[in-house]
């Protein structure tokens, strides 16, 4: 069935990762007999990551602004084609990074990424003035060196400029409307936890300006209209609307986990891993604080209840190493050898800032394998192994301590994002946490976007309940049960004591 029909929508998804982009169109049609799906198509891929720049880490924003252009470009394009109209755009990426505009709306300078030290050297000062348990009690963030307030402790100027997060940057500049949408502001460091809104108390002491960032809005307000200019370059109708979304990907990606009971984990495994459980109300209480776990708020005013896990950063860092020396090595044959080695082999701790910059991934693994009094061998497999072992208990340290402080038992795991691709990975979770774990949809986080879009539009009607289950509707999903990654290398055992009698 065609977008064109009755009970269809068009939505255009800009979704931005710390290392690629891409434009999608979102599609929500109405079949005959399975009632609506949602789908998607890539229109546009791009690569995105930080570059050099006066002794820093930045993004080059004009370069990504431009990608986003031609996107939405190829989106207006697509759509023509099938005789559909795009109805409204809407754009997730990263959290924490900022611009700052002057009252022209010019960019002072590319925007910092978070993998720059800056923000360690202020942590300090700001915890000076903020003791970290009263950050806590309020905005209820997990502690990193690279939170918004700490990057915005290192400006020497402020006054004269806004700070935008990089989503409410794209929209500024396709609208002309200056906003800030609560997923992505509550993880500024600056946000009320309770209240949702800004920590007004907290600009003052830290010497911030009072309107530093633009007011809230919420997932599913419009932020505006295309201003003229981005109509014409992009062939969108000039009526053409932006819809604030879960702004924040992980915010999206959680709003599209396919759950069918409210008593589900979820990991959004990507460039890092957020993972948590859904909660009605934020735990802001000392114990919390200690084992750092952050409250952001989800679509309809949720609260993610997570910890940042250490990611596929690590495996995607790992073969650029090797690529780099001249060993590019296949991911789907790296897999199948890793999945070959025995468990219970070396460990790193996949939190450890050693590895948030980039360098050269597996020296760094090998090296901390060794302060821990292991060895690793140089094997690609072993590297790959150590890294999803590590990966799957961090998961499961950090779901059972999620559990145990928010007072929240789980009994299936979801995983969403490119994660869920990695079958060895979904299956060592499954055995470390000791419960189902659930793959899918890899692309969460567009999902998101396009069903909180097409809700706004009147596309789909519900709460996040509804939404779920139109994913459910719309993919494939796989499960895997605990145990079977052992049960799978006892018989490969056996075979191989077989055929060597």
């Amino acid at each position: 069935m065609s977008g064109k029909e009755a009970g269809a929508g068009v939505f255009a998804a800009v979704d931005i990762g710390a290392s690629s982009g891409r434009v999608m169109l979102g599609r929500v049609t109405r079949g005959s007999a399975s009632g609506k799906t949602v789908s998607l198509e890539t229109v546009h891929r791009f690569p995105n990551g930080v570059v050099e720049l006066d002794g820093g880490l930045h993004w080059d924003f004009d370069a990504l602004l431009e990608e986003v252009l031609k996107g939405l470009a190829a989106a207006a394009e697509t759509a023509a084609a099938g005789g559909e109209r795009i109805a409204s755009i809407g754009i997730d990426t990263w959290a924490v990074d900022y611009g700052l505009v002057d009252a022209s709306g010019a960019l002072r300078t590319q925007p910092f990424s978070y993998r720059d030290e800056r923000g360690r050297t202020a942590v300090a000062d700001v915890h000076n003035v903020l003791d970290p348990a009263r950050l806590y009690a309020a905005t209820g963030l997990q502690f990193l060196q690279f939170n918004t307030l700490y990057q915005l402790a290192t400006e020497r100027e402020l006054s004269g400029v806004q700070a935008l997060l990089i989503p409410d940057l794209i929209a500024f500049r396709l609208t002309g409307q200056r906003r800030t949408e609560a997923t992505n502001a509550s993880t500024t460091g600056l946000f009320d936890a309770v209240a949702g809104e800004w920590a007004s108390d907290f600009f003052n002491l830290l010497g911030l300006p009072k309107n530093l960032f633009p007011a809230i809005i919420q997932a599913g307000e419009t932020i505006g209209t295309l201003l003229p200019d981005v109509a014409a370059r992009t062939g969108l109708g000039a009526e053409t609307v932006v819809v604030a979304v879960g702004s924040h990907d992980t915010a999206s990606a959680v709003a599209a986990v396919p759950a069918q009971q409210e008593d589900f984990a979820y990991i959004s495994s990507g460039t890092w891993s957020l993972v948590g459980v859904e909660l009605d109300s934020p735990v802001l209480d000392e114990t919390s604080r200690l084992a750092n776990f952050t409250n952001e708020r989800g679509v309809d005013g949720t609260i993610r209840y997570l910890r940042n896990v250490g990611g596929l950063w690590l495996l995607s860092e790992c073969q650029r190493a090797w690529a780099a020396e001249g060993h590019r090595q296949d991911l789907a044959a790296l897999l199948e050898s890793a999945a070959a080695l025995p468990a219970g082999g070396p460990q790193i701790n996949a939190d450890d800032p050693a590895f948030i910059a980039p360098d050269n991934m597996p020296d760094r693994i090998r090296a901390s394998v060794r302060a821990g009094g292991a060895v690793l061998p140089d094997r690609p497999a072993a590297v790959v192994r150590c890294i999803l072992d590590s990966l799957a208990a961090a998961y499961a340290r950090t779901l059972a301590r999620a559990e145990e402080l928010s007072g929240k038992e789980t009994s299936v795991v979801h995983i969403v994002g490119g994660g869920s691709q990695n079958r060895l990975l979904c299956q060592l979770t499954a055995d470390a946490t000791g419960k189902t774990v659930v793959a899918g949809p890899v692309e969460a986080t567009a999902l998101g976007n396009v069903l909180v879009q097409a809700r706004a539009a009147g596309a789909v009607t519900g709460g996040l309940a509804e939404l779920r289950a139109l994913v459910r509707a719309s993919v494939q999903l796989e499960s895997y049960e605990p145990g079977l990654s052992s049960r799978r290398n006892a018989s490969r055992c056996s075979a191989m004591s077989t055929e060597s009698s």
